[in-house]
């Protein structure tokens, strides 16, 4: 690990970023990757786009499949943080128990939880994909926030809000961060 280190010039971290769907987490994800890269750090997001598309495609929203769920790409994050890269995770993750899994899994000392906080009423309206209206119609079942529960985190090392700050806002304080703890002295 020390060798990537020093050939990276960073030191390797999981960003776990957890909220409502329409929070903003994928946006604050792939915006917090583009800032990485033009100061020279060598990160990767990972999203529910990107990996319920593929390697979760035999998963449904059952809670003890989004479990599985959250297992797998918690085992897929510390696979890329042991080869030295920043990891930006941006998924829901509802329940406490499995964020404690997560970082469980990939390492107290290498798992930051950031917790974007929006109200719910406020993602519903952001929602472009629908989700939210199908959900209220029965289309989708066990849908976070409405009729699968949500955990405000308990263990969360920074809360964005994203609904009183702007995107710009809380991506330069998650970055502010989080480079305090990847930089080598």
């Amino acid at each position: 690990m020390g060798q990537r280190q020093n050939q990276l010039q960073q030191k390797p971290l999981v960003v776990w970023l957890t909220g409502f769907s329409g929070a903003g987490k994928t946006t604050i994800a792939q915006a917090l990757e583009q800032l990485l890269y033009q100061h020279n750090y060598k990160s990767v997001v990972l999203d529910g786009d990107n990996i319920r598309g593929g390697l979760n495609n035999n998963l449904s929203f059952s809670e003890q499949d989004r479990t599985e769920n959250i297992r797998r790409i918690a085992e897929v994050s510390k696979l890329f943080c042991d080869s030295g890269l920043i990891v930006i995770s941006s998924f829901i993750t509802p329940l406490n128990s499995m964020r404690k899994m997560a970082r469980s899994i990939i390492g107290d000392e290498k798992f930051v939880e950031v917790f974007v906080n929006c109200p719910i009423e406020v993602c519903e309206q952001r929602d472009v994909k629908g989700l939210y209206k199908k959900a209220r119609t029965g289309e989708i079942k066990n849908f976070t926030g409405m009729d699968a529960g949500f955990e405000i985190p308990s263990q969360a090392e920074l809360v964005i809000d994203s609904n009183g700050t702007s995107s710009e806002q809380s991506v330069k304080k998650l970055y502010d961060y989080i480079v305090s703890k990847i930089k080598l002295v």
